[in-house]
């Protein structure tokens, strides 16, 4: 049991075992709406998608699911999202790379071990935001759907639940058919779950941060400053790419007035964070639109929260290190610090990866199948990010496709926070170094 006792083992183990209690729980035929048992490989990729708190489906969630099998999907995705980010911001304190969780100086203080005092900070902190985030944006939607909707109390207060645990989470899971396309014109329905979308793909490690330093901007930990700014550039050039491209699409903002045109531009700004919700069909956006998608799924959000992606500063990182080479600069620098060797060959070990797994899956599933080359990518980077926005095509994929977009899904989740986490772990100093000699290239 050696293998077991290092915390990267042991989190996809846990993980997998979550998944595989969800799919045995979704297998009952209590769980479905007609009372049979559901097709094995269909209980299997729900319970992914919602540990893995992604949002992909091959089953209407409302209408194939009964109210027990959807109140597992809902505990799914909140043990999913609750269990990433304390397992991501306890494996963040081990490496002590970047996290700043603790008052510390202004440049990166190396630690070998985790201090319990760090570790119940950040189980506390995790455990209150979600309590009181859920909470509130629960009360809220309820009140919205009760009073505007004239929905029962009790429907309005499940639907209200459900889809606030889900954007907390960044899960993408909705107790409608449509998402929330029948919600596109409501700002009291689209806000709070963009504002909890946006605030858990920061991190908790940031709000750690700012809760401690407040918005004392030069106190922020190096991570904490390309977090928040590389999270509000991404945010303000998806929503004007997406107004620009989208505006006269007859299929998405094109029939609607220009208030409810911005306010949707913006919700599609912020789902492909990782959060799944859609308010207008994504099948409908033009190509353009969808290469924008891609870049956004690709990067995801925060570190140490329950967003995908290879993270807002693995890409930050990979910027530095172009720019710097463009200007001849010798380091990768960002407000007047310099990102260090390892931190450097980790951002670039995790795109390629992922960039790899990404490239594999889409070739064998475009093999597979005969469904469109773009809408395939667009699936398939999806399911890596754990964004769980799809352009339709999920639950016409074959099964060994589905399986592939499972393991995309876990791996998304779980791999590229393990993958960082033992590269950092397993940096060693040799004595010695090889001779120098540098190949072409460009």
């Amino acid at each position: 049991m050696h293998h077991l006792r290092h915390p990267i083992r042991l989190i996809p183990i846990l993980f997998l075992c979550a998944i595989l209690i969800g799919t045995a729980l979704l297998d009952l035929p209590i769980a479905t709406a007609g009372g049979t048992s559901a097709p094995l490989l269909t209980s299997f990729f729900t319970a992914t998608s919602a540990v893995a708190v992604t949002g992909l489906i091959v089953v209407d969630t409302p209408t194939y699911w009964s109210g027990f099998g959807q109140g597992v999907i809902l505990l799914l995705f909140q043990v999913g999202g609750f269990g990433i980010m304390t397992a991501a911001s306890l494996l963040g304190l081990i490496v002590g790379r970047g996290f700043g969780l603790r008052d510390r100086m202004a440049t990166h203080v190396e630690r070998s071990r985790l201090e319990t005092s760090d570790a119940a900070s950040v189980l506390r902190l995790v455990f209150r935001v979600t309590v009181v985030v859920e909470a509130a944006v629960a009360a809220v939607l309820t009140v919205r759907f009760a009073a505007h909707y004239h929905m029962p109390f009790l429907t309005a207060a499940w639907h209200g639940t459900f889809h606030s645990v889900s954007a907390f989470n960044n899960a993408g899971f909705s107790s409608f058919s449509d998402s929330v396309i029948g919600f596109q014109t409501d700002w009291m329905i689209l806000s709070p779950l963009m504002f909890a979308v946006v605030l858990t793909s920061l991190g908790f490690p940031v709000m750690q941060d700012i809760r401690a330093k407040r918005l004392r901007w030069r106190r922020w930990t190096l991570h904490s400053k390309i977090t928040v700014a590389g999270t509000g550039a991404l945010l303000l050039t998806g929503f004007a790419a997406i107004l620009a491209m989208e505006w006269h699409n007859p299929q998405t903002l094109g029939p609607l007035n220009w208030g409810a045109k911005i306010l949707n531009a913006a919700f599609h700004s912020v789902m492909p964070r990782t959060a799944g919700f859609n308010s207008v069909p994504v099948g409908g956006f033009h190509d353009e639109t969808l290469m924008a998608n891609f870049i956004l799924m690709f990067i995801g959000g925060g570190s140490a929260g329950t967003a995908g992606g290879i993270k807002v500063t693995t890409f930050f990182v990979l910027f530095a290190i172009v720019a710097s080479e463009i200007l001849g600069r010798r380091d990768a620098v960002a407000f007047q610090r310099r990102f260090g060797g390892a931190v450097q060959r980790q951002a670039l070990s995790v795109t390629v990866l992922a960039a790899s797994l990404i490239f594999v899956a889409t070739t064998y599933i475009a093999s597979i199948s005969h469904l469109p080359l773009d809408d395939i990518l667009f699936e398939c980077i999806s399911a890596f990010s754990t964004v769980g926005l799809s352009t339709g095509i999920t639950a016409d994929l074959p099964p060994t496709a589905l399986l592939v977009i499972a393991a995309l899904m876990f791996v998304g989740r779980v791999g590229t926070i393990t993958v960082a986490t033992a590269l950092a772990l397993g940096e060693r100093d040799r004595p010695f170094r090889y001779s120098e000699e540098n190949p072409i290239v460009g």
